[in-house]
């Protein structure tokens, strides 16, 4: 085998591994437990908000509001995402949608350059 191929199956093994590994941690812990601590019963109903709320900054953050398009694009897509999520109740649709309208928009109507 060549050393590409040595290191690739190197670096997948530790992949493999850890992935086992963090999977597993929870039944070791709370495997024989009835009850979840009440910590870990609290982050499992604020972590999701907590990430959706870093993920939305994450993704606006670059946005300028002084230059064309003036954040437009990023402002209807959210607002799709919004409306979609509200009347719908369905997170996959809500993403699929402000992320195609994003596109379209970016695409066709705000183009900015070349």
């Amino acid at each position: 085998m060549s050393t590409d191929w040595i290191n690739t199956l190197e670096a997948l093994t530790v992949v493999a591994l850890v992935t086992i590994l963090t999977r597993s941690l929870p039944f070791l812990f709370f495997g024989g437990k009835k009850e979840l601590p009440e910590t870990v019963s609290y982050l499992g109903t604020v972590l999701p908000a907590a990430i959706m709320i870093i993920l939305v900054v994450f993704c606006l953050r670059n946005t300028i509001l002084t230059v064309y398009p003036f954040g437009l694009p990023e402002l209807l897509s959210v607002v799709v995402v919004i409306v979609v999520h509200r009347f719908k109740e369905n997170v996959f649709l809500s993403i699929i949608a402000g992320t195609g309208l994003y596109m379209i928009l970016t695409r066709t109507l705000f183009v900015i350059g070349n």
